[in-house]
Parts: C-alpha cells; sequence; structure tokens
C-alpha cells in the first residue's frame, strides 16, 4: 500500500515520528507522500523525505486555510522545492468555502498561482476542495491540459462533482472518511464509479481516524498505519479483494508520482 497524504509534519507526530514510520512499515505500506501546506511544512516535508529516501515523499504548497500568507516570497521558494526530487507534487493546494479561513478571493489567487507553479516545473498537483465546487471546477478547467496530473485528495463530494473530476481525467484520493457509518455512506456509493487505474489511498494523518477501528486509539490521532482500514472500506464497498485492490492503488501511487525508487516493502 502507498499513502498518498499524511500531514507528517504535524506537532502531533513530533514525540513519536520514527516509531509512527516502524508502525507503518509493519503494516504494510510501502511508501507514504508527507503533505505540504505551508512555509513551514514545506521544509519539514522535504527534510523528511530526504531522511528516509525510497519511503518518504514530499509535496510543496499552500492550504487555501493559509491562503492569506501567499506572496512572492513563497511562490519562488515553491518553485525552488518544485526542482527538488524528493517533491512529487506541489499542494496542498485549492479552495476551502466551508471553514472559511481564508477570504475567497485569496483563495482563488493562491490556487491560480500555485497551478501556475505546476504547470511549470511539470509535476502533478494534489488538491483540495471543499464546499467550493462551483468556483473550483472552472479553474481546475483552465490548467488542466497544461498539468502534468492531478488528484482530488479526501474527496467527499457529490456525484456530480465526481463525475466532473472523472471528465478532467483526474485521480481521486479516498481517506477514512469512507470509514465514517454517519457521513461516509454516500461515499461508500460513490467510491464504486471510480475507475481502478483513477483510485488513490490516504489517511490525511493525524486527521480522519477511521472509525472502523476497535478500539480507537486512545489520543484519537490517525497514523498511517491505519491504511488498511480504509483500504477495507474501500475494498468492501468496491466488491473487490482487498490484496488486490491494494497492488492496484500502489500502482497507481507510484504511476502518478512517479516512484520510480519506492521501497516496495509492502
Amino acid at each position: 500500500m502507498i499513502d498518498i497524504g499524511a500531514n507528517l509534519a504535524h506537532d502531533s507526530f513530533d514525540a513519536d515520528r520514527e516509531a509512527v514510520l516502524a508502525r507503518a512499515r509493519a503494516a504494510g505500506v510501502e511508501a507514504i507522500v508527507v503533505t505540504g501546506s505551508n512555509g513551514a511544512s514545506n521544509e519539514q516535508a522535504l527534510r523528511l523525505a530526504r531522511e528516509h529516501p525510497g519511503f518518504l515523499y514530499a509535496t510543496a504548497g499552500l492550504h487555501p486555510h493559509h491562503a492569506a500568507e501567499w506572496d512572492e516570497t513563497l511562490a519562488a521558494r515553491i518553485a525552488l522545492l518544485a526542482n527538488e526530487p524528493e517533491v512529487v507534487a506541489l499542494g496542498e493546494c485549492g479552495l476551502d468555502y466551508f471553514r472559511n479561513y481564508a477570504p475567497h478571493q485569496a483563495q482563488r489567487r493562491a490556487f491560480v498561482a500555485q497551478l501556475g507553479l505546476a504547470v511549470q516545473a511539470g509535476k502533478p498537483v494534489f488538491l483540495h476542495q471543499r464546499d467550493a465546487h462551483a468556483d473550483f471546477l472552472p479553474i481546475l478547467r483552465d490548467y488542466r491540459r497544461a498539468l502534468a496530473d492531478c488528484v482530488v485528495h479526501c474527496f467527499t463530494d457529490s456525484a456530480q462533482a465526481l463525475e466532473d473530476y472523472l471528465a478532467l481525467d483526474c485521480h481521486i484520493g479516498i481517506t477514512g472518511w469512507i470509514c465514517d457509518e454517519r457521513r461516509g455512506l454516500g461515499l461508500r456509493e460513490l467510491v464504486r464509479r471510480i475507475p481502478a487505474e483513477r483510485l488513490l489511498l490516504e489517511t490525511d494523518a493525524p486527521y480522519l481516524l477511521p472509525r472502523t477501528i476497535a478500539p480507537p486509539p486512545k489520543d484519537r490521532r490517525n497514523e498511517p498505519a491505519y491504511l488498511p482500514w480504509v483500504l477495507r472500506c474501500v475494498a468492501q464497498a468496491r466488491g473487490e479483494d482487498e490484496a488486490r485492490l491494494a497492488v492496484q492503488t500502489a500502482a497507481n501511487a507510484r504511476r502518478f508520482f512517479r516512484l520510480t525508487n519506492a521501497s516496495r516493502a509492502g
């Protein structure tokens, strides 16, 4: 298995990050893409990837929550990071009108700028969209032909949104949201519509702990070692064999991120 999105730069991992990585390996996770979401996490994601070559990789970007921080200095730094071999995608970037931590105009500005950087770098984008599909889709459509590839990470949206993204040849990232019996039932229906070659799995750790884990960890922190629970729910929803789905989604991730030197420890 490959976890295409884990926020391992998050301070909740500071005390036991190496143990977290060891548990991930033991669980069959062969590679993890560490999400960069602001200036500090971009640097730490790259540092972690360099410390664990062939197992950890990095993204570099600015999450829409932090869009007000976008400036020429950060843009220049992300452009440089995009040239690093350990940085396999730009993002997390996109729009979030659910939390509204940054003005919509600032979010759109940062999103468009990062898509432009991805085009220049020839690298795929790791995308975030929540309650902003109407603005997000036309922006993505304008850039899609020029982008190397894109994944809509942590997909939880509607059937129409899924159709729109698949029509743009997007990959779709599925998290532990699908394990939630309260709000993930609709996603269990939609995940069947994702072509096998477009499906990717992720934990979004430390967030979105799968509710199917019993008993849950006392600290409620998600981590890459829990990716098998996501895999299991997706396989059940699609009526597929878990082992075959693990192989398929890992192959998808290697191709999407060009992980030619992934450890394949799983």
